[in-house]
């Protein structure tokens, strides 16, 4: 059981973050606008947890203009994928 605990990441305790990771680890990278409808938060919740995994090193955002527009896209990092995976397993193996 203690080595399960160490498994899991306190990056992803909340909710949000969770949401974040489980969103961009099933998709290739989103944008902002994508995110914050999938996970139903304002922006403000979303920039600081999005702010908080890119400070892990967990997401990476990629920033262009679109119809000169700014579009802010997000991707999981392969430490993230891991990390992410690496914290589902230790919580599976916890339920069974």
């Amino acid at each position: 059981m203690k080595k399960l605990l160490q498994d899991l990441d306190k990056a992803f305790e909340t909710k949000v973050r969770l949401g974040i990771m489980a969103a961009l680890t099933v998709n290739e990278s989103l944008n902002f606008s994508s995110l914050k409808d999938i996970l139903e938060v304002t922006d403000g919740n979303l920039a600081t947890h999005l702010k908080f995994l890119e400070k892990c090193q967990y997401v990476a955002s990629h920033k262009e203009f679109l119809n000169k527009k700014p579009n802010t896209s997000y991707a999981v990092t392969a430490l993230g994928r891991e990390a992410f995976i690496k914290h589902i397993k230790a919580i599976e193996q916890m339920l069974n």
